[in-house]
């Protein structure tokens, strides 16, 4: 079975892209929700995040997002730290998933791929590409954030141009190419590999 892996830079639209896969029968792990999950219930993760950032970390909902958010992306090594502790309970967990499931190809689908080292093991890389304006009007919407807010995310993913270099295939998502019949020739391409 191929393990492909499906990124792009925030507001580029690749879980649309996964959605299309998933009504492909394709399964699709979303590791970016892994990784919350894992943050939220792993001991040994929870132990580090709370050791590395205060007891702030946690309140009665569980991970407390807004305060982590404002210390790691104020501090890219802050930003660092805290993927150091996440990315490798995350890559493991993506591992167990991949082999328990039953299909010509899984996708895994993550923001972070080249720079959290889980594009290792990959049998292909998929890059969503999106131009930056549409990215930052997608993500303001999304998140009700301001604009100076998506720059500072963005900032802190390696640029879209880079990334899309090394990706082995690229679908682009600029509201004008027609996604359906780019990821429909991509299926069919992996589904004969």
């Amino acid at each position: 079975m191929l393990s492909i892996g499906l990124t792009g830079g925030i507001g580029s639209g690749k879980s649309i892209v996964a959605q299309i896969f998933r009504t492909l029968g394709i399964p699709v792990l979303d590791a970016d929700a892994l990784a919350k999950k894992i943050m939220q219930e792993n001991k040994e993760v929870k132990t580090q995040i709370i050791t590395a950032f205060g007891e702030e970390s946690y309140n009665q909902q569980g991970l407390n997002r807004s305060y982590i958010a404002n210390i790691v992306f104020k501090d890219p090594f802050q930003l660092q730290v805290l993927n150091s502790i996440v990315h490798p309970a995350t890559i493991e967990a993506g591992k167990i998933w991949a082999s328990q499931q039953n299909a010509p190809y899984t996708i895994k689908e993550a923001a972070l791929f080249f720079e959290s080292g889980s594009s290792e093991g990959m049998d292909m890389i998929v890059g969503v590409y999106a131009p930056d304006a549409l990215r930052i009007q997608r993500v303001m919407q999304r998140d009700q954030i301001n604009r100076e807010e998506v720059l500072n995310r963005m900032n802190h993913q390696i640029s879209q141009s880079i990334k899309m270099k090394l990706c082995d295939k690229v679908i682009i998502n600029d509201e004008q190419s027609l996604l359906i019949p780019q990821v429909l020739q991509l299926h069919n391409e992996l589904t004969t590999y």
